[in-house]
């Protein structure tokens, strides 16, 4: 066998040396971080560990309202679960350092949320304040759950539970290493964000902790946490909070999650901050208009209440023009669909963001889309008792009605739709006052006003009349006597009107004695043209329509020479 020359040799030895070395500085170090990691707080012995080696004593008023306790659920649970001796032996075991008696009270309060039918009175709160704050885990979770329940069930007044101090134990439970409390104290926080008052206090107190628990991996936590950001949202004070301290990345994220639930919360929380204009810009900084691609995407959710907060979140962030035109064109093949929906607040909430993309006129030419006029004329005539279809879709019809565009409106069902709406007795005051002035609007171009000719009959100008006499909704009057304005050049109109004579009049004469402008000028035009049939002619010679209309010639001129008078005077 070869040896090793000296040279070898001594370069082994070295070696040896060397790893002597090393591995006696690797096991001091060793040591050293050992030392310092068992000292740390987070290893310090648990309470359930601490109780193995010392268990409290029961002390003697703790044994006698065990005692007492345990007689008052034998005998008078029935009769009055939260009675004045339930209370004291309440305290009593939810005070106690002793974590089994605690359990006891957690777990009478968790059998109560269960079967309680009635409110749970203010006092009975108190123990909780123990409770939230046990070190023992079990009690934790039943107290914090059990509080959920009857915040759910509406046995508590979700004011009082603040007001009583349990929102900050019910905070610091949010920090749990346990999944459950987690989970209970975030429902908690969740339904307690309800009230307005409480959402300012759970504001005031921080939201650091709730964020955190958004990106929580188990997924009842997650929703909770989301869901208790939404109702947070609510408070314009507290979306300044939560934008400043991160929200908006990790809601926007959210809206990618696997879960739906998660998805609706996250979705409609950024619609309530969306509501503000001032957030816009820091909404579409995230991930250069991440959040525009990732709405557009869920409005093709088979979740029917996510696709509609889709809806309702594009919507508002679409009352910035510059929003508008990176979207209109993406979502308009989604909004048909969703415009066929069978769940009518997924149609409302399509047609509410459709509405707003037609107030832009650079909008128009994409939206006079045959099927987006065929879908708006079917809504109409399958909806009419719906105010929030029936108003949007008349405002968008209105929104359209220019010159270039009416061709393609009459050639839809839309104009029908109207017209049937108007008809409808079911149809709600808003939406009737929306459908008038779509009408009157279309009314104004003679193409339209010929395709109306052909719809119009008796019923439809009876009820034209009517509206326009009634005088407790005035908007709905004057556009129908709009209609029947630019209309009555027609020999079928008039000779319609000739049948409702005496309702004319009645109209007319109260346009004439109108205090707005447009009224009286409305009511004088129509009158001339009426002037121009001898049998209207003939009927109002005999009335005090002529009368007061030369009464009004009167007060014009009179008018005029003092204008003249001033403005010479002016002048000089």
């Amino acid at each position: 066998m070869a040896q090793l020359c000296e040279n070898c040799v001594k370069l082994l030895q070295d070696f040896v040396s060397l790893v002597k070395r090393m591995s006696s500085s690797l096991i001091q170090n060793i040591k050293e971080y050992l030392i310092l990691i068992s000292e740390c707080s987070c290893l310090k012995r648990k309470s359930s560990e601490a109780r193995q080696l010392y268990k409290p004593v029961l002390q003697p008023h703790e044994k006698e309202m065990v005692q007492e306790f345990l007689q008052h659920i034998e005998t008078g649970f029935e009769m009055s679960p939260f009675g004045k001796d339930s209370l004291e032996a309440l305290r009593t075991l939810a005070f106690s350092e002793n974590p089994d008696l605690q359990q006891s009270a957690a777990l009478y309060y968790l059998h109560m949320s269960q079967h309680l039918n009635t409110q749970l009175p203010a006092e009975h709160l108190e123990p909780y304040y123990a409770l939230l704050q046990s070190s023992d885990m079990e009690v934790q979770q039943m107290s914090s759950l059990s509080l959920v329940n009857f915040l759910l069930e509406g046995n508590i007044n979700k004011e009082l539970v603040v007001q009583m101090g349990l929102l900050e134990p019910i905070l610091e439970l949010l920090e749990s290493g346990d999944s459950a409390v987690q989970c209970n104290s975030c429902a908690c926080i969740m339904t307690l964000a309800v009230s307005e008052s409480n959402r300012e206090a759970i504001g005031s107190a921080g939201v650091i902790p709730l964020l955190a628990l958004a990106n929580s991996y188990d997924p009842r936590v997650q929703q909770n946490a989301v869901g208790a950001i939404h109702n947070l949202t609510r408070s314009e004070r507290i979306q300044q909070v939560l934008c400043r301290e991160g929200a908006l990345p990790v809601l926007i994220l959210m809206l990618e999650s696997p879960d739906s639930e998660v998805q609706y919360y996250s979705c409609a929380a950024l619609s309530n901050v969306a509501a503000n204009s001032q957030h816009h810009e820091a909404m579409l900084r995230v991930g250069d208009r991440f959040l525009l691609r990732t709405l557009i995407s869920l409005l093709s959710s088979s979740v029917d209440k996510v696709s509609r907060q889709a809806c309702v979140c594009l919507r508002n962030l679409a009352t910035s023009v510059n929003i508008q035109a990176d979207i209109v064109m993406d979502i308009l093949p989604k909004l048909l669909s969703l415009l066929a929906s069978s769940n009518s607040d997924v149609q409302q909430a399509s047609i509410a963001l459709l509405w707003i993309l037609s107030q832009h006129p650079a909008n128009q030419d994409a939206l006079m889309h045959g099927e987006v006029l065929q879908n708006l004329g079917m809504l109409l005539l399958t909806h009419q008792t719906v105010p929030g279809i029936v108003g949007h879709t008349a405002c968008i019809i209105k929104n359209l009605s220019f010159c270039k565009n009416v061709q393609r409106i009459i050639e839809s069902p839309c104009v029908e739709g109207l017209l049937q709406a108007i008809l409808s007795t079911e149809i709600q005051e808003e939406s009737l006052n929306y459908v008038t002035c779509s009408l009157a609007e279309l009314a104004k171009h003679e193409g339209a006003t010929l395709h109306l000719l052909e719809w119009m009959n008796g019923p439809l100008i009876k009820r034209l009349v009517r509206l326009a006499g009634q005088r407790e909704h005035t908007e709905p009057s004057f556009q129908a006597a709009s209609v029947v304005r630019h209309m009555i050049c027609h020999d079928k109109v008039r000779s319609l009107l000739k049948c409702h004579m005496e309702e004319v009049q009645h109209y007319l004469m109260n346009f004439l004695n109108h205090q707005e402008i447009r009224f009286q000028q409305l009511g004088i035009s129509t009158l001339g043209k009426l002037l121009e049939d001898p049998e209207f002619s003939s009927a109002f010679s005999q009335s005090q329509l002529i009368e007061h209309l030369e009464q009004i010639r009167q007060q014009t001129e009179e008018t005029q020479e003092l204008l003249k008078m001033v403005i010479s005077r002016k002048g000089s």
